[in-house]
């Protein structure tokens, strides 16, 4: 496994990151432990999770997935790259959400204490937070590098303008500045091409790209003729209804079809393709890859030994154009 530097930090980080927002509801804890432990078999040696993980539990389970995925860092922190997020709703007071000053430094105690851990390599608000000056929020952020509990600072579904303000922000006032962004993109949401990517590439800013196979859309197992299967990311719990109304389309069943034709021209995984795809794209990172299963993560892994050539990079580009522009037509 190949380690690049994060944006224009001199963090080095694994090309690929293990997301494990499934921990805790999708998986059990022993299924999880697993995953973990095949991800370091595989050299992966960056980790994303969040506050508010696992996806779609609600407050009940909030923290599940950091407590989880602590358990498994105890003895091995040094070895390992940690990223976090808040921002989310925690609990159910008014203040126990959003970016303000107050929930930031709330959230990131928690999150020390569920993940049994001292410090945060990249600490991310999980969305904006249009209630709250985002210079209150960066200074917040500030406070937390300055502390020694918090290294890195990023963000993560934030369109290209807010990326630009706050950029822009923190060298007015000289704080701390995003050194990330984590979108969602795939083959089939390819919309942050337009402006986000290459800001992030004039920028320095690190790109860890989410839903890299489409919630599982692109492992071209699913049946377009029956309802999602059960126990699939399409019916988890809160999560569900988001995920079909993303990818459980005709459109996307159509184009998974085409692709699914490619990769077995190719004489590869259809996942694989999906994430090398993702790679491939000069301004990103590392992919965030997940699993359900221990074995699911190995066609994930293995897009880090493919190189896709010019003409089949270009293949792709070309099948999918119509998801560079959103809704407009192929």
């Amino acid at each position: 496994m190949r380690h690049v530097r994060l944006g224009r930090t001199g963090l080095l980080v694994s090309e690929l990151c293990l997301g494990t927002m499934t921990f805790g509801l999708q998986c059990d804890e022993d299924t999880s432990l697993a995953i973990l432990d095949r991800a370091d078999a595989g050299g992966i040696t960056f980790l994303d999770t969040a506050d508010v993980y696992p996806l779609g539990g609600g407050l009940p389970t909030t923290g599940r997935t950091e407590e989880i995925v602590g358990k498994w860092l105890r003895g091995k922190r040094d070895r390992f790259v940690v990223a976090t997020k808040c921002v989310g709703r925690t609990g159910p007071a008014a203040w126990e959400q959003g970016s303000s000053r107050k929930h930031i430094l709330d959230a990131v105690e928690a999150s020390l204490r569920r993940l049994g851990t001292d410090y945060i390599d990249l600490y991310q608000l999980h969305g904006p937070d249009p209630g709250t000056p985002i210079d209150e929020t960066l200074g917040a952020l500030d406070d937390l590098v300055r502390s020694g509990k918090v290294r890195y600072v990023g963000c993560s579904n934030f369109l290209a303008y807010q990326v630009a303000r706050a950029v822009g922000r923190s060298e007015a006032r000289q704080l701390v500045r995003f050194d990330s962004v984590q979108p969602r993109y795939n083959l089939l949401f390819r919309q942050i091409e337009r402006e986000l990517l290459p800001l992030c590439l004039e920028e320095g800013i690190g790109v860890i790209p989410y839903n890299p196979i489409a919630g599982g859309l692109l492992s071209g197992k699913h049946d377009p003729a029956g309802p999602p299967p059960e126990g699939s990311r399409f019916t988890l719990g809160t999560a569900g209804t988001m995920y079909q109304s993303r990818y459980w389309h005709d459109r996307e069943f159509e184009t998974v079809a085409e692709l699914r034709g490619v990769a077995e021209d190719e004489g590869v995984p259809l996942v694989t393709l999906a994430v090398a795809w993702v790679l491939a794209n000069p301004a990103v990172t590392a992919p965030i890859v997940g699993a359900s299963r221990p074995d699911q993560l190995d066609a994930s892994l293995a897009a880090a030994e493919l190189t896709l050539s010019e003409e089949l990079k270009s293949r792709l580009d070309e099948m999918t154009r119509g998801y560079r522009m959103g809704d407009a037509a192929r």
